[in-house]
C-alpha cells in the first residue's frame, strides 16, 4: 500500500470519529448555551483564528513539504533545522499576538462588534494560541514524513477532552450569564488542545531520528536557507489563510452591521449568525473531514513526485482526490437537503438553520473541492496563486453581504447567497489556475453519471419523507432515510458503473486489518 493511500485511510478514519466528536461538541454547545451563546462564540471565533494564523505563519504546510523533500534524498540535518527554524517562528509570535488578543479584546469587541459581551470569549481564548503554535510545528513534522497517526490521534484526544470540559464548563458558568458560558466553551478549547499537544510531544520523544534540544540554538547557524525555503512556502500560504482569516474575522462584523441597517436588533442578528454559522455550517461541513484527509496527504505525495518529475502520478493523485470527494460530498449533501428539518429539531431541538441548509447543500460539494485544489495548488508551488484566487473570492462574497445583507427583503438569506458565491469562485480559479500547470483529464460521463445518481437518491429520498414523515419517530426517520438513501446512490452508481461492487471490495482490501 502507498504512503499516500495509507495516510489517507489513517486520517479518514481518525477523522470521522474526530468529527462525530466534534460535532457532539456542537450540539453540547447549542444545548447548554442556546442560539444566543453559539451566536456568541461564533462571531468571536473568527477572531481568534485570526491570531492563530497570523502565529502559524503558514508553516505547517511548508514544514510537511519541505520535510518530505528532505526526507526524499535523505538530509536528516536539514529536518532539525527546519524545526528549530519553525519553532523559533512560531513561539516569537505568539509573544506578540497572545497579549494582543487578551488585551486588544475590550477594543475589538465594542468598536467592531454590535454585541459588548463577545469580550469576554476573546480574554478566554487568548492563552490557547502558543500551544496551538507549537502543536501545528510538530503536526507538520509528521505529515512531512507521511507519518499520519500522530496527528490523527492528537486531534481525536483534543475533541473528546473537548467535550468533557464544555459539559462541565458551561453547566457551571451558563448562570452567570450568556456570555461567561461562551466564554467557557473557550477555555474547554484551551484544555483540550494542551492535552493534544502533550501527546505529540511525547510521540516526538519517541519516534524522532534526532535530539532537537541537543544544540538547539547552534543549529540555527547556517540557517538562511532552509528559513528562505520555508518563506517561500509559507508566506504565499499565510497570505491565502489570512486572507480567509481576515476575511472570517470580517463577516460576523460585516454581517451584524448589515442587519441592523436591515432593522434588525444586536440580539436578533446574534441568533440568526449563530443559527447559520453553529447550527446549520456544521451539519454542511460534517463530511469535511475526508477532504481535510485527502488534502493533509496531497501536498507531500504530490510534492514528493514532483520533486522527482513523476507527472502522471501528480495527476492521477488529483483526479482520484476530486473523484473521491465529489461521491462522498454528494452522498452527503443529498441526505442533508432531505432530511435537514428532521435533523434540526433532533440535534438541536429547533428548526432555525433549515432553510440555510436547504439553500446551501446543492452548490457546498464545489467547497468540498476547494481543499484538495488548495493543497495541489501549494504542493506545485503555486501557494501565491492560491492566496489570489482566496483574496478575489472573498472580497466578492463580503461585497455581496454588505450589498444583500442590508436590504430587509434578503437579511440573513443575503449572507447565504454570498457564501455560495464566494466558495464557487475560489473552487472554480483554482481549478483553473491547476489547468494551467498540469494536464487534468476531466471525465465528462463519470460527472454525469454521478449527478443522475444523486439525483435519483434525493427523489428517493424525498418520496420516503413524505410516506414516513407521520409514521416514524424523527430517529428512526433520521436512520430509515439515510440507510435507505446510501443503498439507492450505491446501487445507482454501480448500475451506472460509476463505482462498481469490485471497486468496493479493492477498495476494503486494502484498508489495513488490526
Amino acid at each position: 500500500m502507498s504512503k499516500f493511500v495509507k495516510g489517507t485511510l489513517i486520517l479518514l478514519a481518525a477523522g470521522f470519529f474526530t468529527r462525530i466528536l466534534g460535532f457532539i461538541n456542537r450540539i453540547a454547545i447549542a444545548r447548554f448555551i442556546g442560539e444566543e451563546g453559539v451566536g456568541l462564540y461564533m462571531i468571536s471565533y473568527p477572531t481568534f483564528i485570526l491570531a492563530v494564523t497570523l502565529t502559524q505563519m503558514g508553516l505547517p504546510v511548508a514544514i510537511s513539504k519541505r520535510v518530505a523533500e528532505a526526507e526524499a534524498i535523505g538530509e536528516t540535518g536539514k529536518v532539525k533545522k527546519i524545526l528549530v527554524v519553525s519553532l523559533m517562528i512560531t513561539l516569537s509570535l505568539s509573544a506578540i499576538f497572545t497579549p494582543a488578543l487578551f488585551f486588544g479584546a475590550p477594543l475589538i469587541a465594542n468598536t467592531f462588534f454590535t454585541d459588548h459581551r463577545t469580550m469576554y470569549p476573546l480574554i478566554a481564548i487568548a492563552p490557547v494560541v502558543p500551544i496551538i503554535a507549537v502543536s501545528s510545528v510538530i503536526r507538520g513534522y509528521f505529515q512531512g514524513k507521511q507519518n499520519m497517526k500522530p496527528a490523527a490521534i492528537s486531534q481525536f484526544i483534543e475533541q473528546s477532552i473537548r467535550i468533557v470540559f464544555i459539559i462541565i464548563l458551561a453547566n457551571y458558568f451558563l448562570p452567570y450569564g450568556v456570555e461567561w458560558a461562551a466564554a467557557a466553551v473557550m477555555v474547554a478549547t484551551i484544555i483540550g488542545e494542551l492535552v493534544s499537544l502533550l501527546y505529540l510531544i511525547t510521540m516526538f520523544k519517541l519516534r524522532k531520528a534526532f535530539r532537537l534540544r541537543k544544540r538547539f540554538f547552534l543549529s540555527l547557524k547556517g540557517s538562511k536557507g532552509v528559513f528562505r525555503d520555508l518563506m517561500s512556502i509559507a508566506l504565499p500560504t499565510m497570505g491565502s489563510r489570512m486572507i480567509g482569516s481576515v476575511s472570517w474575522f470580517l463577516e460576523p462584523i460585516v454581517v451584524t452591521q448589515s442587519l441592523a441597517i436591515a432593522g434588525l436588533s444586536a440580539v436578533t442578528a446574534t441568533k440568526l449568525y449563530g443559527a447559520l454559522t453553529g447550527f446549520a455550517m456544521p451539519l454542511l461541513l460534517l463530511p469535511s473531514f475526508i477532504t481535510i484527509a485527502i488534502s493533509t496527504t496531497l501536498v507531500p505525495a504530490i510534492s514528493e513526485a514532483y520533486s522527482l518529475r513523476q507527472y502522471a502520478v501528480v495527476e492521477k493523485r488529483l483526479v482520484q482526490s476530486i473523484k473521491f470527494c465529489i461521491l462522498t460530498g454528494a452522498l452527503s449533501l443529498g441526505i442533508l437537503y432531505v432530511l435537514a428539518g428532521p435533523l434540526m429539531n433532533f440535534l438541536y431541538h429547533s428548526s432555525s438553520g433549515t432553510e440555510f441548509i436547504k439553500l446551501m447543500a446543492p452548490f457546498f460539494v464545489l467547497q468540498y473541492l476547494q481543499s484538495p485544489l488548495q493543497a495541489a495548488l501549494q504542493a506545485l508551488d503555486l501557494a501565491r496563486a492560491a492566496m489570489f484566487n482566496s483574496l478575489i473570492g472573498n472580497t466578492v462574497k463580503l461585497v455581496v453581504i454588505f450589498v444583500l445583507a442590508s436590504k430587509p427583503e434578503f437579511g440573513i438569506n443575503g449572507v447565504v447567497l454570498a457564501m455560495i458565491i464566494g466558495f464557487v469562485l475560489v473552487t472554480f480559479l483554482h481549478y483553473a489556475t491547476l489547468l494551467k500547470v498540469i494536464p487534468i483529464t476531466f471525465y465528462l460521463r463519470y460527472y454525469i453519471k454521478t449527478f443522475i445518481a444523486i439525483g435519483i437518491m434525493i427523489f428517493t429520498g424525498e418520496w420516503l419523507m413524505q410516506h414516513l414523515s407521520h409514521v416514524l419517530s424523527s430517529l428512526s426517520l433520521i436512520v430509515t432515510i439515510t440507510f435507505a438513501m446510501g443503498a439507492i446512490f450505491i446501487l445507482s452508481l454501480n448500475f451506472l458503473k460509476v463505482m462498481e461492487f469490485k471497486d468496493i471490495k479493492r477498495f476494503l482490501s486494502i484498508i489495513p486489518k488490526g
